[in-house]
């Protein structure tokens, strides 16, 4: 983990000097060019996001927990390989990083293709297919998302993290807006082995487009241990895993919940969501430096919970598109907000530890997610796990107020 901070400090090659001079369109066509890699890696995430929790449950015959597991599966995996990522980033370099990443993506489809080719009530060996395709997916990502953003830093320069951070979000859930209904029309017209084919080629297109392209050098500056980062950012990465509930709840069970209400359109939902997260940024990229991480924080904490609650609450499909839709937007500013304060709790040469050490939390919030509300829902139903998560959404918001009047609190 801790060696995630040393891709931060880049000293670039000659021809990239100006870089850090560079404004405007051109400045974001040279960061789009290396996020489009992120991109590919998150669409072979939502392609399967919205057909595998139904695909366990209902054609294969297992319990909400279970359906819920096999998403979250990939996240445990993104949060254990994270600090390997770090690490390999610095000895080989983001590129190479990158390219390991997409060939985990392309070698999830392959799984789940395996997993496919049996009877639809196979039963185990399926399931572990399922299992071994979402934790190479998990990983695949941890790989190519580290090395995406250290990619694109060491293209622009260093000062521009900041844009490369936001604009590598806007990918991740332009990705999944995108992914999670093409994935249902895959699966509509081709079965688990259409969905799986479109994975695979996504991610092989995108192995061949990276390849070619000219990898970046790094100086390597000494970072804090990973045990004195880490004392200084759990708190905000706290309110963080507690805003990420909603994310969690609303990307694994929209479907099982539309299917239990009777309704269609549970991908829709989904798009939703995307499309409130990337129009946010777009429309608010300097509420932050306006406003402040932690207030700008506690209003997308207070949006997030309402939308929950309507989602919860919704007696009409329109009701529940609306929540998603707030939840999106309340999500959108969640990270970069607390993560702006988070990294300056840090001297400047660790940030990129900071940040990676950070990011950990919404892995494990996204990880324990899944199991723990699958079990929520076989208890007291499936509109209870979204009011469960507005619950604590609502604890992250009281938890930066608190930040906000004791901003040295550990």
């Amino acid at each position: 983990m801790k060696h995630c901070c040393k891709y931060l400090d880049f000293t670039l090659m000659p021809e990239n000097a100006a870089e850090s001079a560079l404004s405007g369109w051109r400045l974001n066509l040279r960061i789009l060019s290396v996020v489009i890699f992120n991109f590919a890696s998150y669409l072979t995430i939502g392609l399967p996001l919205a057909v595998l929790p139904g695909y366990v449950h209902d054609v294969m015959g297992y319990s909400a927990f279970w359906a819920g597991l096999v998403i979250s599966l990939q996240y445990f995996a993104t949060l254990l390989s994270r600090p390997h990522a770090g690490r390999y980033a610095d000895a080989l370099g983001p590129k190479k990083v990158v390219v390991f990443g997409l060939c985990g993506a392309f070698l999830s489809g392959l799984s789940y293709m395996l997993a496919g080719m049996g009877s639809s009530h196979a039963g185990i060996l399926s399931l572990v297919l399922l299992c071994l395709g979402r934790v190479i997916l998990g990983i695949g990502q941890s790989f190519a998302g580290t090395g995406a953003t250290l990619w694109g830093v060491g293209v622009v320069g260093s000062v521009h993290i900041g844009r490369v951070i936001s604009w590598n979000g806007i990918a991740t859930y332009g990705a999944m807006a995108l992914g999670a209904p093409l994935g249902v029309l895959c699966y509509r017209y081709g079965g688990l082995a259409g969905l799986s084919l479109t994975i695979m080629g996504v991610a092989l297109l995108a192995i061949l487009l990276a390849l070619p392209r000219p990898a970046v050098k790094a100086s390597k500056g000494k970072p804090l241990p990973f045990r004195a980062v880490l004392g200084r950012v759990w708190v905000y990465g706290l309110a963080l895993a507690l805003g990420s509930a909603g994310f969690g709840v609303i990307a694994t069970f929209i479907t099982l919940y539309y299917d239990a209400q009777g309704w269609e359109g549970a991908a829709f939902a989904l798009t939703l969501f995307s499309v409130a997260f990337v129009g946010t940024r777009l429309l608010f990229p300097n509420g932050i430096n306006r406003f402040g991480g932690l207030n700008v924080a506690m209003i997308c904490f207070a949006v997030e919970t309402i939308g929950l609650v309507l989602v919860g609450l919704a007696a009409d499909p329109w009701m529940a598109k609306l929540g998603v839709f707030l939840a999106g937007a309340g999500f959108s500013l969640v990270f970069p907000a607390l993560g702006v304060v988070a990294v300056k709790a840090v001297p400047q040469h660790n940030q990129g530890s900071a940040l990676a050490t950070y990011t950990v939390f919404m892995d494990l919030s996204l990880g324990i997610t899944g199991p723990l509300a699958g079990l929520l829902m076989a208890w007291s139903g499936v509109s209870m796990i979204y009011l469960a998560a507005a619950g604590l959404v609502a604890i992250a918001l009281l938890l930066a107020w608190r930040l906000k009047l004791r901003p040295t609190l550990e």
